[in-house]
Formats: structure tokens, sequence, C-alpha cells
């Protein structure tokens, strides 16, 4: 927190120059910033009824009302029907699109400005930044996620993330660093395609967690490598993660799934049992510089 809130502020006070929001004026418009983003969310979507845009916005209700009540007597919007005077369909008339690209183009133009002397590689880190920004700021109001399979980057990506947090929750440092490393390495190196794969779960554009399947010799793959960032938690990612490896194994023709996990790692281990997995074998180890119990789990395909 010590230095999580100072950076956060320092950032707030940045973008509210950058984009202007404390300007009377929004971009050199006839609206305020409230304004400006009330008339955008009208324009982008379908009718919207009043406190549905007061809530996306999270604009206090009188706030909301007196702001349409502007827009409409100024001709930018109508009013449709409904059961009351916040649930009548809005619409933007022809002046209020009319007001709305000159605004939209006016961003547009100050945006492209700003990001001119950016080159594209640079671009690319930007928005990546700013998703995942956005996505961990949101993580209590994430909607959901989506899988992909393994792209560029995400070797790194999957074994800082997951070093970082072995050693926050178990203090496995640079020995669990180093055994990731060697298997998102091999991964890659020795990669099989249509026998192993890897899966990557995001959510507001931010990883939010990962799995490995690996042939493991014998006609048995082996599951690897399952994390969820602790902020995705209870979204069930790790659950389908692990589903979707039973499936690919059965189809990729393996006889058996096995993996290695540790009795500490209490949610990894509901999820395995959950899926049908059941212990082989336990045994104490201190590869991560204290003994800690480790244990194989198989699931018969």
């Amino acid at each position: 927190m010590d230095s999580t809130i100072p950076a956060l502020r320092a950032f707030n006070r940045f973008h509210t120059k950058f984009s202007g929001a404390l300007d009377q004026h929004f971009l050199g418009s006839a609206l305020s910033l409230a304004e400006g983003r009330l008339l955008y969310e009208i324009a982008t979507r379908d009718q919207p009824v009043a406190i549905d845009l007061q809530q996306v916005i999270g604009l206090d209700a009188g706030y909301a009302s007196r702001m349409l009540r502007k827009f409409e007597a100024n001709g930018w919007i109508e009013r449709g029907r409904g059961e009351d005077a916040r649930r009548r369909p809005i619409a933007l008339t022809a002046a209020g699109r009319e007001m709305f690209a000159d605004l939209d183009k006016r961003q547009r133009d100050l945006l492209e400005q700003r990001i001119a002397p950016l080159p594209e590689a640079d671009r690319r880190v930007l928005v990546t930044a700013l998703d995942t920004a956005r996505g961990l700021l949101s993580a209590g109001e994430a909607a959901g996620y989506t899988v992909r399979t393994f792209g560029p980057g995400d070797m790194g990506m999957i074994t800082a993330r997951q070093a970082i947090l072995y050693n926050e929750s178990h203090g496995w440092a640079a020995p669990m660093e180093v055994l990731l490393g060697d298997v998102t390495s091999a991964f890659l190196r020795d990669y099989q395609a249509g026998r192993e794969q890897c899966w990557v779960a995001e959510s507001g554009g931010v990883m939010a967690g990962s799995i490995f399947v690996v042939d493991a010799g014998d006609g048995v793959a082996q599951l690897r490598l399952l994390y969820v960032e602790p902020w995705a938690r209870g979204m069930g990612i790790g659950g389908d993660l692990v589903g979707r490896c039973v499936a690919f194994a059965r189809e990729a023709g393996y006889s058996m799934l096995r993996l290695w996990t540790h009795s500490v790692l209490l949610s990894a281990r509901r999820i395995y049992a959950a899926e049908g997995f059941v212990i082989v074998k336990t045994e104490i180890h201190h590869e991560f510089g204290k003994p800690e119990q480790g244990e194989i789990w198989e699931l018969a395909l």
C-alpha cells in the first residue's frame, strides 16, 4: 500500500490533465466531461434507459436526470414511451448525432496527436499496459473471461507470475523459478502440435491463469503449471482449464493424465479431485529449500 496508493494518485493527477477532465468545456465543446461521457453512452447503445446510463457511468440519479433534461432541451435526444421517466428509451436526434460526431472527432484527433511520436512497438506496449491496469483495477467487477492457446511472450509471463505468486504464498523462491523456466522453455523447444498444448485465460485483457498438457511418454500426458491469478479466483477459470486438459488428452489418444502437485495447494487439489483425479503417491522433498509434501495424481482416460 505504501507504494501503490501514491502511484495511483500520481497517475490520477496525470490523467485528469491528459484527458481534460478538469476543463469547464471538454475538448473545447459545449459539454463537460461527464456530459460528453453520457452522450457517448447514448450514442453507442441501442436505446438505453436513464437508470442503465446512470449505473454504467456511476452517476448520481439527480445529476444524470439534469444532464438528460439539458440534452432534451437542446434537441439532442428524444425519449420513447416507458413505465416511468427512468424507463423511457433514449435515442439521439439528428442534432445529437451531429454533436456526438463532432465530439468524437475532437477526441480522436487529440489522441492521434498525442500518440503520433510513439513508434509502433511503443504503442503495443501502451495498449498492453492500459489493458492490464484496467483489468487489475476492475477485477472485482469482472464479468467473465476468455481462453486462448499460447502465443509469443506467454512463457515469460507465466514463469514470472507464478514465480512471484509462489514466493509470496509459500516462499518457493529461486528453485521454483528455475523449475518454471525449465518447463516453459522445454515446452516451446519441444512442442508437439496435436499432442501438447498450453491455454491462457484472460479477463479484461489481462492474463488471469494458464495450464499445460505435455507428452510424458508411454501413452501418458502430464498436466503442468496450473495457476489462476488471486484476483480472478472464484470465476471458474481453474476448473475450466483443467477440463480442457482432460478433453484434449482424451482426444489426443492418451491413456492416462498425470500431474504433480503439493498438499498445501488446497484450491488446486479440490479442482483435480472434482475432475476425477486420484492420489497415487506422496513423497516429502526439499527441492524448494524446505520440506514439502509432493503428490502424484492420475486420471485414467
